[in-house]
Parts: C-alpha cells; structure tokens; sequence
C-alpha cells in the first residue's frame, strides 16, 4: 500500500470493526491510510496534535468516528484545514442517532462531512475520502468511475435475475 493520504481516527478501540470498513474501501481505491484511536475527551491535547500534524505527515483527508457526544471529528476539524468526515459509531442505547446529530451539528465555519451510522458510514466515508483525492489523482478517479460502473452492473444483473425468476 501506498504512503497514508488518509488518517481514519476513533475514540475508542470498540470502534475498530466499524472502522475497518473505511480501511476497506481505501484499499480499493489503492489509497494508503492509517488509523490510530484519540480521544476528544480523554486526551484533547493528544487529539489537537494529531490534528495539527496530519497534513505536515502527508495526510489528505482526516475520517473520524466517534459515538455518544461524538465530538472527535468536529474537535479534529477545529485544528486542521484538511477534510474531515465524520463517521457516527452506534455506541449507545440510542443506537448513533447521538452520535448523528453531535457530528452533523457543527457551527459555521467549522464544517464535517457527515455520513451514515455505522458501517455503511464508514465505507462511504472511505469512498468519499478516495473522491477528494481523485479530484488530483488520474488513477484514483479512473479507479471511482469503474466503481460507479460496476454499482450499475450489479443492479442490471438482479434485475434481470428477478425479472427471470418472475417469469417461471
């Protein structure tokens, strides 16, 4: 794998399976990352200068995930002119909505890219992540447009299953 351009970040190790999809998706796309765990909480100076080192370490984009208060990405975002997306962790008895409306709920002028609760957040904060990154890397964005094609093939070939298996 290439050097990281994206640091995928949580606030607690729990977060790690889920955060793995994001991991994933960068693998696809050929995209070197890292990961690491801080917390906007526990360790906020740890957390601001992780944040304010990312770009000087050759990171592009920042995905962080985080549940209950959620505040990791919007806590990255405040230290850092890189990207971030936030990827809210279904941590709590209210299954992420927290985590949702902590990450999406930033002031003006300090902005998060918010996605889905969980691991379909996280694999589209990874595809998401490649998208930023294919707006100066050819091979990247040719990789995206092969994404995007193979999504519409595999609808068209359940479609056509399903309009087989309606005919019999």
């Amino acid at each position: 794998m290439s050097k990281p351009q994206v640091s995928i970040v949580m606030g607690s190790d729990s977060d790690l399976e889920i955060m793995r999809e994001a991991g994933k998706a960068l693998e696809d796309f050929g995209i070197g990352y890292e990961i690491d765990v801080t917390s906007a909480h526990r360790s906020p100076d740890r957390t601001a200068a992780y944040a304010r080192d990312a770009a000087s370490r050759g990171i592009r984009v920042i995905i962080a995930g985080a549940g209950g208060a959620a505040h990791l990405a919007g806590v990255i975002a405040a230290h850092t002119t890189l990207p971030v997306i936030g990827v809210p962790m279904p941590a709590t008895s209210l299954n992420g909505m927290d985590s949702l409306l902590a990450t999406v709920q930033m002031p003006a002028g300090i902005p998060v890219a918010t996605v889905a609760i969980g691991k379909p957040g996280a694999t589209n904060a990874g595809i998401l992540a490649a998208q930023m990154i294919g707006l100066a890397d050819a091979e990247v964005a040719k990789k995206l447009t092969q994404h995007k094609e193979n999504l519409a093939k595999g609808v068209e070939e359940k479609s056509k299953k399903l309009q087989a298996s309606l005919k019999q």
